[in-house]
C-alpha cells in the first residue's frame, strides 16, 4: 500500500512561508504530478512528503500513520533526484545493489532483486558497466533501479529528466509511464513541465506560490480549469486572455480561449488582426497574430495552412470553449 496524505501541511523558512496550508489524498497506485513555475514549491512539498525537511505545523500520513516525525529511512520511501548520484567506482550492478548491502540482506536476495530490476528497466547488457560508459538516460535508469530494488511504498521523483536532451526527455517519459504500468506503485513526480505532467499523470496538482490551485486529472484540468492561473498553465500552447471591451460582452473580467479553439481565415469574423510569427512545425502551425487592440493572440491551425508574416485576418472563437473568469481570476460557470 502506498496512500499519502497531507493534512494542513505548512512549511516556512524563518519567517518566509513557502507552503502555506497543503491539503491532498494521493491513492494508492496513482501516479500523482507537482507542476507549476519556478518557486511555487512543488520540490519543497515533495521533500516534506520524504521526510527530507520538518514540517512546520500539520501532518503527514502514509497508509493512514502518522508519519510526520519520522525521518526519511522510516518512511518506506524511495526517491530519485535530478542528479543521478551514482557511484562511479561501481559497476551498475553495484550502484543498484547498494541500498540493500546497506541492509545487510542475503548476496542471493540482492542478486535476484538487482537482476529483476535489470529486466524491468532494460539494463541487463549494461550491469559490468561504470556510470562513465552510460548516457544520460541510462544512468537515470540504473538510479531508478537502485530505487525499485527497495520494493517501496511509493516513488518520489524531484524533476528526473531535466538533465536529458529533447529525445531522451521523450524516451524516458514513456518509460517512467510505462513502469508504472508495470509495477503499480504510487509515484509522486516533480516538474515544471505541463507536457510532462499532461501526459504522465493519473492526477496534476498545480502549485502557485505554494498554494495548490487545483487538483484533478490532466483533463479535467484542461476542460475545467478552476481559475486563470491553472488555465493559463495547462495548456501548450497558453490560453489566449482578452479583458476590457471584449470580456465585458460575455459579462466578465476576461475571458479566455485555447489557440486550438479559435478559427482563422481571411474572409471575415470576430476579431480582426495581421500574422506576425509563423511557426510551422509540419503537423502543426501556431500562428501569433497582433490584434486592433495592442494584444498578441496565439491560433493553432494545420500545418498546410497558407498563411504568412504581415497577412490580414480575422478570428473567431468556438462559442462553446471560451472561459469567463471574474475580476479576482476565478472560472465563472
Amino acid at each position: 500500500m502506498g496512500s499519502i496524505t497531507l493534512e494542513h501541511v505548512n512549511k516556512s523558512f524563518g519567517g518566509h512561508q513557502v507552503i502555506p496550508d497543503a491539503s491532498l489524498e494521493i491513492a494508492d497506485g496513482e501516479f500523482v504530478v507537482f507542476v507549476g513555475p519556478s518557486g511555487c514549491g512543488k520540490s519543497t512539498l515533495l521533500r516534506l512528503i520524504a521526510g527530507l525537511e520538518d514540517v512546520t505545523s500539520g501532518a503527514i500520513r502514509l497508509d493512514g500513520a502518522d508519519v510526520t516525525e519520522k525521518g526519511p529511512a522510516h518512511r518506506g520511501l524511495a526517491m530519485v533526484f535530478q542528479s543521478y548520484a551514482l557511484y562511479p567506482h561501481m559497476s551498475v550492478r553495484d550502484n543498484i545493489a547498494f541500498p540493500l548491502r546497506m541492509a545487510k540482506m542475503d548476496k542471493a536476495a540482492i542478486a535476484g532483486k538487482v537482476a529483476d530490476a535489470a529486466r524491468i528497466l532494460n539494463l541487463n547488457d549494461y550491469l559490468d558497466r561504470k556510470p562513465r560508459a552510460l548516457s544520460g538516460g541510462q544512468r537515470q535508469r540504473v538510479a531508478i533501479g537502485r530505487a525499485i530494488v527497495r520494493e517501496p511504498k511509493a516513488f518520489l521523483f524531484d524533476e528526473p529528466l531535466s538533465n536529458l536532451d529533447a529525445a531522451l526527455r521523450v524516451n524516458m517519459r514513456l518509460e517512467i509511464s510505462e513502469l508504472h504500468q508495470q509495477l503499480k506503485t504510487t509515484m509522486v513526480y516533480v516538474t515544471h513541465d505541463q507536457v510532462e505532467a499532461m501526459t504522465m499523470a493519473d492526477k496534476i496538482v498545480v502549485l502557485n506560490a505554494g498554494r495548490i490551485e487545483q487538483y484533478g486529472s490532466p483533463m479535467d484540468l484542461y476542460k475545467r480549469p478552476a481559475n486563470r492561473f491553472v488555465a493559463g498553465f495547462i495548456g501548450s500552447p497558453r490560453m489566449n486572455f482578452f479583458e476590457g471591451q471584449i470580456a465585458s460582452r460575455y459579462n466578465a473580467a476576461a475571458i479566455g480561449v485555447r489557440p486550438e479553439h479559435v478559427s482563422v481565415s481571411k474572409d471575415g469574423g470576430d476579431w480582426r488582426g495581421q500574422v506576425g510569427v509563423a511557426e510551422h512545425l509540419g503537423s502543426d502551425t501556431f500562428l501569433h497574430i497582433h490584434l486592433e487592440d495592442g494584444s498578441l493572440q496565439t491560433v493553432r491551425t494545420g500545418g498546410d495552412i497558407a498563411l504568412s508574416h504581415g497577412d490580414d485576418v480575422w478570428l473567431t472563437p468556438d462559442p462553446s470553449r471560451i472561459y469567463r473568469f471574474d475580476s479576482a481570476g476565478i472560472a465563472i460557470s
